[in-house]
């Protein structure tokens, strides 16, 4: 299993990085999945530079992952453009076969519909499949922060499994 955390935060190492690498951790079995961390602020040079090799290898490998986290502070009521940026160089239905979980962070709850009102579009956009609402973490609670990933990383895997619970029973798309 390939996974895939993606932050856009204009800041290496930020909180929004821990939140994103504790829900990665949450969600799967220890030892069942390989990660790949993409801190886009060590990128940030070369985000717009469509030769920058180290950038297409991250965009890449993002579009082959199996689970991708796509996660950033929230700006003026959505995410970064830094992580906007990285998602412009897929095309439409580029992330096709990656289920994508959305996650803002913030300073309080006034922006907490941020993740599903701006991020989820983008990303279904993109070909991704969401399941769920997005996160919204706020900073203030990081002493409590793996008890509230944990809580989230709980409800998506319950409506990972909703959908599976669907496959022995879905039409053959190839023979419809």
């Amino acid at each position: 299993m390939s996974v895939s955390v993606v932050v856009g935060n204009p800041k290496a190492n930020s909180r929004t990085l821990e939140v994103a690498k504790t829900l990665a951790e949450c969600l799967l079995v220890p030892g069942t999945y390989d990660m790949s961390v993409i801190d886009l602020a060590e990128h940030a040079g070369d985000i717009f530079d469509q030769t920058a090799a180290s950038v297409n290898e991250a965009v890449a490998r993002v579009a082959g992952s199996d689970l991708a986290i796509f996660a950033a502070p929230t700006y003026k009521a959505a995410y970064t453009g830094l992580l906007k940026a990285f998602l412009d160089r897929y095309p439409s239905d580029g992330l096709s076969g990656v289920t994508a979980i959305p996650l803002l962070t913030g300073a309080d709850l006034g922006h907490s519909l941020a993740p599903s009102a701006t991020l989820t579009p983008l990303l279904t956009e993109l070909g991704a499949v969401v399941p769920g609402r997005g996160f919204y973490f706020v900073t203030s609670q990081m002493d409590s922060m793996r008890d509230i990933v944990q809580r989230a990383a709980e409800v998506y895997v319950r409506n990972m499994g909703q959908v599976a619970r669907l496959l022995p029973v879905l039409a053959d798309q190839e023979q419809a």
